[in-house]
Order: structure tokens, then C-alpha cells, then sequence
């Protein structure tokens, strides 16, 4: 939830005015509960779609990363409540697990999928399967020089936040309608 990824991501929605909603899963920082391997954060998503619902009633967005990328669009694929779709960093192989996402080509809403090209948990190869299965509307950037957290590389030093916020800040005005 404090990470840079989920706090320029959070920046990228708010310069948007657009109500956003940080939270922790189960047994993460403070949080009560015990770590289920993603099936009961599942749950937690739900729960925050509800309360964001229960608190907003405007149409909604879920950006996710990493670990939380995975478990948020398994859980909001398919949820009419949801408009949108971004997956920052999404894990195919981190260790030891291997991620996947067949439930995708069942998730019609638009999706993005922002990776950087040196991310050690999402080997190009085969995010480019993932993103292949999923429908339309997808769109698929890779951050050059960056890595799974949109540092930079030895070739390419320096933070990558910002073009990944760019990318966010783009769909979001060209795929969701936000000016």
C-alpha cells in the first residue's frame, strides 16, 4: 500500500479527481487476517469494491500490483461494477510460484498492462502469452530500462514512475474517457 508503484498509481487516478482507495490485504502491515495465496484477498477486493460502492456509487477502476494485480483482476474480471482494468508489474514467475490468468479471456472490460522490460517476475515472453489471451480492449507497454518496481537498470538508471503514471494518466484518457 506505501510502496512508489501504488502511490504514483494512486497520484496518476487522483489528478483525475477520481476517488481512490489504498488498502492492505489480510495480514499485510496492520491488517488483520492470515495470507490465503490469493484466494481469500480475493475476498478483501470484494470487500473494498463494496465499500467504495457503498461510499461513492460512481463507476469504478482497479489498478493493482504485483502480487495485488493478480489477485484484483481475478477478482474484478467480470464484476459489472467494474469499468477498468490495470495490472502494473504483473507476476508470471516470482519465487518459486508460478501466476495464471485463465481466467482472462472471459474479462471483457478494457485492461492495461504496464511491465517493465527488465522485470524479473514477468519475463516478456511469456506476459506477451498472457496478454495475447485476454480480449479486447488490451493494451500491453513496456517501461524501458525498468524493473518490476520501475527502477531503472545498470543501462538505465533512474526511477521510471513517471512514464508508467504517464502510460496510466494516457489510458485512462483515451480507453475510460477522463479529461
Amino acid at each position: 500500500m506505501h510502496n512508489k508503484v501504488v502511490y504514483h498509481t494512486m497520484k496518476a487516478f487522483s489528478s483525475f479527481g477520481l476517488p481512490v482507495l489504498r488498502f492492505n490485504f489480510r495480514s499485510v502491515g496492520l491488517s488483520e487476517g492470515i495470507h490465503d495465496e490469493g484466494y481469500g484477498e480475493q475476498q478483501d477486493v470484494q470487500a473494498a469494491l463494496s465499500w467504495m460502492e457503498q461510499n461513492f456509487n460512481r463507476p469504478m477502476l482497479f489498478a493493482g500490483f504485483s502480487f495485488g494485480s493478480n489477485v484484483g483482476l481475478r477478482a474484478c474480471c467480470g464484476d459489472p461494477r467494474v469499468k477498468g482494468l490495470i495490472g502494473l508489474g504483473v507476476p508470471v514467475r516470482a519465487e518459486g510460484r508460478d501466476y495464471t490468468y485463465g481466467f482472462l479471456p472471459k474479462c471483457t472490460a478494457p485492461k492495461l498492462f504496464i511491465s517493465g522490460d527488465h522485470d524479473q517476475y514477468g519475463p516478456r515472453d511469456v506476459m506477451e502469452g498472457v496478454f495475447e489471451r485476454a480480449p479486447e480492449p488490451k493494451r500491453l507497454v513496456w517501461i524501458a530500462g525498468a524493473d518490476h518496481f520501475f527502477q531503472g537498470t545498470t543501462n538505465s538508471p533512474g526511477p521510471k514512475l513517471d512514464l508508467m503514471q504517464e502510460e496510466i494518466r494516457s489510458w485512462l484518457r483515451s480507453e475510460i474517457g477522463l479529461s
